[in-house]
């Protein structure tokens, strides 16, 4: 068999940094993929929200290819158009007004946190120095990225970490009110936790931390990592909540599967950063920013957009039809096709028998499974998917 063969030849050389289930993927296309032995799978995992346009997109793979012919990378010493169109679609799409690009959403969050602490050490004091996060977050595998995880599981045997990073409840106001001092110079938070457990800020909660950051010079910073680019069904989650941030960091599916992050700002705070404050070797090169501006012209539409919202809608009221006729089911949550179903039991036996049967989900938080499909996904996949749920949770 093809498959084990491969994993002993992975197991052989490759870090276990994963747990990996026993499959190797060959290829796909849509929302299907399939394996090295011929079997298909549904994909509600999709890279975990990265593959928005789903895998081998004719458009997309295209303008990939066209780019590769003309360059694929060159220094940030220099310009080049699909990096500043790049951010002209950007800007416009989020209401801000300056962009940083780079690679992954840990180093879009490291970016923020550095601007923040840049920003406020010249326009409030040399101690605003502190950032809060919240309980249950999950901002990245680097170290400040890390520390401002909310989750000690990901940070065992890395003490110490790093400092002037501290923790609030989730959706807890007046516990963030508490923390607040005229040290602080940022408050990070997730408008959607995604590896929490699928769990939406509460908009009256979301509106005062924005009125706080206005009042005490506070740099707001919305990690949309995996709640951005189209998947909660407006291209930014916080439109929803009729606000805007000072920073927001994205990545995942920006260039549909092409490595690519970055952050966007307000210009008040973006000017902190100026020649030689932060840098990224290989953000924003002409390859990622070419996927970029495909996934950009198709994503950032409103028709598209629009059907984002109403599948999220639908597989909410699928999801919601399975937690009233099975038990295990204990709650729905989250927006657009970013959605948590709350289980009794592990998580992990379910999505098990689900890889059985042909369909990839995943998990997040100790007790959900989490469907982030590509954005293309149908109705009819929408179908498939919930009625192998339903058979892996009756098993």
């Amino acid at each position: 068999m093809k498959t084990q063969a491969l994993i002993d030849r992975g197991n052989a050389v490759i870090m276990p940094t994963y747990t990996r289930f026993p499959i190797v993927f060959d290829h796909g296309d849509g929302c299907t993929l399939t394996d090295v032995d011929g079997k298909e799978y549904l994909d509600f995992v999709g890279g975990i929200a990265v593959n928005c346009l789903g895998y081998n997109h004719s458009g997309l793979n295209q303008a990939i290819a066209s780019q590769c012919g003309k360059m694929m990378h060159i220094s940030n010493l220099y310009w080049h158009e699909p990096m500043i169109t790049a951010a002209e679609k950007l800007t416009k799409l989020s209401g801000l007004d300056k962009a940083f690009f780079c690679n992954s959403g840990a180093e879009a969050n490291e970016a923020a946190m550095k601007l923040a602490r840049i920003y406020a050490k010249l326009h409030k004091s040399e101690e605003a120095v502190e950032i809060i996060a919240m309980d249950h977050s999950f901002h990245g595998r680097t170290y400040a990225a890390i520390t401002a995880t909310g989750q000690p599981k990901y940070q065992k045997n890395l003490n110490p970490l790093m400092p002037e990073i501290s923790h609030v409840p989730f959706n807890d106001y007046e516990a963030l009110v508490q923390q607040v001092s005229a040290k602080t110079c940022a408050i990070l938070l997730e408008p959607v936790q995604g590896e929490g457990g699928v769990y939406p800020a509460a908009p009256e909660y979301l509106k005062k931390v924005r009125q706080l950051c206005d009042e005490q010079n506070i740099v707001m910073i919305l990690d949309e990592v995996q709640c951005g680019i189209g998947r909660s069904g407006t291209f930014f989650a916080y439109e929803q909540y009729g606000l805007k941030p000072d920073v927001v960091s994205f990545a995942k599916g920006i260039a549909g599967g092409v490595p690519m992050g970055g952050i966007l700002a307000c210009n008040r705070v973006a000017q902190a950063f100026g020649p030689g404050t932060h840098a990224s070797t290989f953000g924003a090169n002409p390859l990622a920013t070419a996927a970029a501006n495909y996934v950009l012209d198709h994503v950032g539409k409103a028709d598209f957009l629009s059907e984002v919202t109403d599948k999220g809608a639908y597989l909410k009221d699928k999801l919601m039809a399975l937690k009233a006729e099975i038990g295990k089911v204990v709650d729905v949550r989250g927006k657009g096709l970013m959605l948590g179903a709350e289980i009794t039991g592990n998580p992990g036996e379910v999505i098990k028998e689900c890889i059985r049967n042909g369909l990839l989900i995943c998990s997040a938080g100790a007790s959900t499974l989490r469907f982030v499909p590509p954005l293309i996904v149908t109705r009819d996949e929408i179908d498939q998917a919930v009625d192998i749920v339903k058979k892996a949770l009756l098993a």
